[in-house]
């Protein structure tokens, strides 16, 4: 194993939940030591979800990699022993709502006045500023917030929610790469100097959703939902076959749509001026849907795989968990791994994205056992004395 790409780098995780930490994730997968700070009573996310034999199979995923401490912050004394964490660090993470760091004592300014490097993360549900800044703010509001919502589902059923933690995990995303940005100006053309990000959850995913405001302001026209169609490419669907899988069908590209229309028998298509381009065939998105899952409802999904395969089709089983488990590309890349967890002894989870040719991340162990590192942390790297450590964690500072 080569070194880690970001071996070296100190990374506080003191953020709660999904988005701040699944930025820290992302780097310590990478090789960043990430100290996750929980308060004594422990972070939400262990109680969240699925568990097994009483382990948080959430805070397996998210926590994967990480040295685990406790910290209570909203006390003098463990305001101080954040100080001194926070001294030698890289980064600092927190989803605190705005203003409570400050109230607390800790606010960026204080915090660059310890260490004028460190690059400072914060995550709120609609950011630091504007009127929504002091609402409490949760991924599901951003889902919400963002227009994700308006337009996911079908024009006559309720707005969808999607069931994972979507907002959360773009905004870690973007929250990650953020942070990468801001050590590169550091180290580059910033003389040393860190700074704070505003992250909220909201804007990344509004991003995502492509060029509604363009379209608005331009033609005051408003999306709304179109179940598995979308308004810019066609024919774009799910189909059930003759034993009653679901596969799914995008044919954005011309010359993948032209592959289609003649595998199912209908070269005549390609002809018409209205398949030229996406444009006209989403005005005929019935028509080709009625042709394409007609042919394919006559058919296994063995058989319609092989056929698109052969004809270089773009198409794809609809999986469940199970399906991945046992597909041959998951297999061939070793998209899902198996890790040791301290409770269940191993554990299955996706496996570091992306893959790097040189410094490749890996997933050495998952979400480790609260307050773990404790006595590494507080006794060999601050120095407190194993009196210290026991009066603070009668106090519950730790």
């Amino acid at each position: 194993m080569t070194d880690f790409p970001l071996q070296g780098l100190r990374v506080i995780d003191a953020a709660s939940i999904f988005a701040g930490p699944v930025a820290a994730t992302l780097m310590a997968d990478f090789g960043a030591d990430v100290l996750k700070v929980e308060h004594p009573g422990g972070d939400s996310l262990r109680s969240m979800g699925w568990t097994v034999d009483g382990e948080s199979l959430f805070w397996a995923l998210v926590s994967r990699n990480k040295r685990c401490i406790t910290l209570k912050l909203s006390v003098p004394e463990g305001r101080d022993l954040l100080k001194k964490l926070v001294a030698d660090a890289d980064v600092f993470i927190e989803n605190f709502r705005p203003g409570t760091l400050e109230r607390w004592g800790l606010g960026p300014e204080v915090l660059h006045e310890i260490n004028p490097g460190l690059v400072i993360l914060r995550t709120t549900g609609f950011g630091q500023t504007g009127p929504y800044a002091s609402r409490p703010g949760f991924g599901t509001l951003a889902e919400a917030i963002s227009g994700f919502a308006h337009i996911n589902g079908w024009p006559d059923k309720p707005p969808a929610l999607p069931p994972f933690a979507l907002g959360d995990c773009i905004a870690g995303f973007t929250g990650c790469f953020a942070i990468m940005f801001a050590l590169w100006w550091r180290a580059h053309g910033g003389q040393g100097k860190g700074q704070v990000i505003d992250l909220s959850i909201y804007e990344p995913l509004f991003w995502m959703l492509g060029p509604q405001a363009a379209l608005y302001d331009k033609t005051g026209e408003v999306i709304g939902r179109t179940g598995n169609r979308t308004p810019f490419t066609a024919p774009r669907n799910t189909y059930r076959t003759k034993d009653g899988r679901w596969l799914a069908l995008s044919a954005t590209a011309q010359s993948i749509a032209e592959r289609v229309a003649r595998l199912v028998g209908r070269p005549d298509f390609i002809e018409q001026p209205w398949f030229r381009d996406n444009t006209g065939r989403i005005e005929h998105s019935a028509e080709l849907d009625e042709v394409i899952g007609g042919w394919i409802a006559e058919r296994t999904a063995e058989e319609v795989l092989a056929e698109f395969e052969a004809a270089e089709g773009a198409i794809a089983p609809v999986y469940s968990i199970a399906d991945i488990l046992r597909d041959a590309q998951y297999l061939a890349r070793e998209s899902v791994v198996r890790v040791p967890h301290e409770g269940l002894g191993d554990v299955l989870m996706q496996n570091v994205v992306p893959g790097l040719s040189a410094t490749p991340g890996q997933v050495r162990h998952a979400g480790a056992p609260k307050g773990s590192s404790n006595r590494a942390v507080y006794r060999d790297e601050l120095g407190l004395s194993a009196e210290e450590i026991a009066q603070l964690e009668a106090d519950g500072v730790i």
